[in-house]
Order: C-alpha cells, then structure tokens, then sequence
C-alpha cells in the first residue's frame, strides 16, 4: 500500500509540474519513504533501490544532456529557421504547410525526443499558422501525436525506448530496422486521421492570406547546433555496436554546444542549468525506486500472471493492449518499468510490441505520458487553452487504429 501511495504521489506531482525545488523534495521524500518502509515489508530493500538507480543513471545522464542540446538548438532559432522553411514552401496553403509541420515533428521528436517536440517546437508552430493567417490547432495536436506515436523508431526518441534497451538484443541500428515498417504505418494513419479530423480548420486556412515576414536577420546562428545534432546522431548509430550508450555522444554534444553558446550570450551556465532539469532526473530515479518496490509485490505478480506466453499476432496485439492500459493508469514511463521486464524471457518482438503501447497508446489519455501533459502546460503558456472534447475525439479516434496498424506490422517484421 505505502508502494502505490508513493506511486500515487510521483504522478501527481509530474501532473501538476511543481517548482523544481518541490519537484526535488517530493522525489527526495518517496525514495525515503520507500526506503524506510521497508523495515515493515512495504517498502524496498535497499540493494533493489541501489540496482534501479544504477540501470536508470544511463538513461537520465541522456535525458539532462539532450535538454541542454535541444534548449541550445532553440535558443540558437534552429526551430524556428526550420519552421520558416517550412512556412515558405506552403505555396500559402494550409494543407501543405500542415504536411510540412507533421514531417518536422518527425523529424524533431525521433532526433531531439519527445521533449523537445512538445516544449519547443509546439509554440514556434502555433505562432507559424497564426502569422499564416492559419489555426494553430492542426499543428499542435501534429506535435502531440507524434511526440507520442512518432518515437519509435529510435531508442533516443523516447524514454520508454530507452528504458527497454537493456533487455533487448538489439543494436542502435537494429531497434531502429525492426521499428521502421511500424512507424511508417502510424506517420499514414496520424496524418490521414489528423487531416480528416481538422478538415474545416484546414479548410478555413484561408485562400489569399500571406505569411507574415520571418524577422531571420535577429535571429542567432543555428547552423553550429544543426551541424552538432546531425553528428551526434551519428555517432548514436555508429558507437552503438560498440557498446557505447547514448548518454556519452548526448553528453558530449550538450558539452560542445555550451561552449559555443556561452561566449555568444545564447545560453549562459543558469539558463544551461535550468534547462537540464535536475529535478525531473531526480523524479524520474525516485520513480524508478518505488516501482522497484511495487514490482517485488502484488503490481509484479499481477503483470507476470496477465501477460501472453506466445508471439503471435494475438499475443503481440494483446501486450501491445495491456502496456496501453498500464500507461493509462501508470502513466508509460513506470509502466515501462513494471512490464518490460516480465516480458524479456519472451524476446525481443514482445518487448517491441510493449513499446507500441507505451508509445502511441501513451496519447490515449492525459496521463498516459508526461508528454500530453507537458503539451498541455506548453499550450496554455502560449495562450491556447486545449479543450478536452477535442483531446479525447482525437486521442481515442486515432490510437486504437494506430496502434492495431503498428502490430499488425511489428508482427509481418518478426
């Protein structure tokens, strides 16, 4: 019970997105009360928090050093270069620069992570559209469904990913050939779906309306970031059969691009600090403590009694289901946690298939990814308040079908 409160609490606080120093007390006390519960059985034993900080310090070193990269890229006008380019090549029409914003949040979530598609590319976006004389509505929910659904195709895209790296038999280059056939499905379901759904705000985009000018001549340097990002995604693929994790070449590219930012007055050491969020990584170790606990007790023998002993196409659909509703109530990052690893004896394909639904299933509801609800907070900053019709007609009109394309083609792969 002291196990799912803690839970309760970590999610809660990811949900309403505290004060870093709140963040860190939160984080701080859960892992501490996880601790010391265990001198009553409830908690977890403190060789077990031990080895789940270990396994996750890989995947949080990646996380702080690929929201400095992506902080400096947009500091640095390289989102908002690309979404000029792509506002340019609209031939002023809403559909085809709503083409060219789903294509950019690809791109930007499947290089730069979901994180970086839902904080900072969701409000250059917005303001895109609106100086097209265009609604900024279709270009953000593109953001949001892709932050989501668009990650799969390599393990940096998104947490989750990387979280099950350790329990695949799989290459950098290899995750990303076996994800590839699925992704390609879900980019044509999204945006057929997307574009069905906003059709009258497409339609409305408005013949005759010009873009207004993009002011390029006060914005910063973005070809040193964009020369960075392509590098380290190489060495992404090219260091992984080396046994080189991602944190080292996200490391290395966030130290790189400090040093070129500082000088220039585009990001200073306060600024790099903040956007590192430390006390998300902090969160994100404390929850991987309590599921620690939880995954010992009943949460664990729950998951290892429901989950399939096959790889068929049912089975395959059916972890892809189970991972779905466990990120709905879990949120997917502690979901990946309880899960992926009861699935490991089963191989590679039912790991894949748990990612399905920790991915595009995550955008089914609110609380399926810290993503929606970073999107939401980024949305309402911006002056655009999401209604929840409008999120649930999309979220559950889109992800049911995604995420049955996605397995039927994980399942052709296998």
């Amino acid at each position: 019970m002291i196990g799912v409160v803690c839970l309760l609490v970590l999610l809660v606080t990811a949900h309403r997105h505290p004060r870093p120093v709140t963040e860190t007390l939160v984080s701080l006390g859960v892992a501490g009360t996880m601790l010391g519960a265990e001198v009553f059985g409830a908690g977890v034993p403190l060789r077990d928090a031990a080895d789940a900080v270990e396994d996750l310090l890989p995947v949080v070193g990646f996380l702080v050093a690929i929201l400095v990269v992506a902080e400096v890229c947009a500091r640095a006008g390289l989102f908002e270069t690309a979404a000029d380019l792509v506002r340019d090549h609209s031939r002023h029409d809403p559909h085809r620069l709503f083409l060219g914003v789903f294509l950019l949040a690809a791109v930007v979530t499947t290089v730069l992570s979901l994180d970086a598609t839902v904080v900072l590319l969701t409000p250059v976006v917005i303001r895109a559209a609106q100086g097209f004389g265009a609604s900024g509505s279709p270009g953000a929910y593109a953001c949001l469904r892709l932050a989501n659904s668009g990650s799969l195709l390599l393990p940096v895209a998104n947490l989750t990913n990387l979280l099950a790296m350790p329990y695949l038999h799989l290459t950098f280059g290899g995750f990303a050939l076996r994800m590839a056939l699925p992704l390609v499905v879900v980019l044509v379901v999204e945006y057929v779906g997307l574009r069905i759904i906003f059709r009258r705000e497409l339609a409305a985009g408005s013949a005759g309306l010009r873009p207004a000018p993009a002011d390029r001549a006060s914005r910063p340097q973005w070809r040193v970031p964009a020369v960075v990002v392509v590098v380290m995604l190489l060495a992404f693929g090219g260091l992984s059969p080396l046994g080189v994790e991602p944190w080292v070449p996200a490391a290395v590219a966030a130290v790189v691009l400090l040093v070129w930012a500082a000088p220039r007055g585009v990001v200073g050491p306060a600024a790099a600090l903040r956007a590192a969020h430390p006390s998300f990584a902090l969160w994100v170790l404390a929850l991987g403590v309590t599921v620690a606990g939880l995954a010992d007790d009943f949460l664990g023998d729950l998951v290892d009694r429901i989950v399939p002993d096959g790889t068929g196409f049912g089975s395959l659909l059916l972890i892809a289901i189970i991972a779905t509703v466990a990120a709905a109530l879990l949120a997917n990052l502690s979901a990946t946690l309880l899960i992926v690893p009861a699935l490991a004896p089963l191989g590679d394909t039912a790991i894949l298939a748990a990612l399905l639904g920790l991915t595009i299933g995550a955008g089914l509801t609110w609380t399926g990814s810290l993503a929606n609800l970073l999107w939401r907070r980024t949305l309402t900053g911006a002056g655009v308040v999401p209604g929840n019709a409008r999120f649930h007609l999309v979220s559950l009109t889109l992800t049911p079908v995604a995420l049955l394309a996605a397995t039927a083609a994980l399942a052709l792969t296998s």
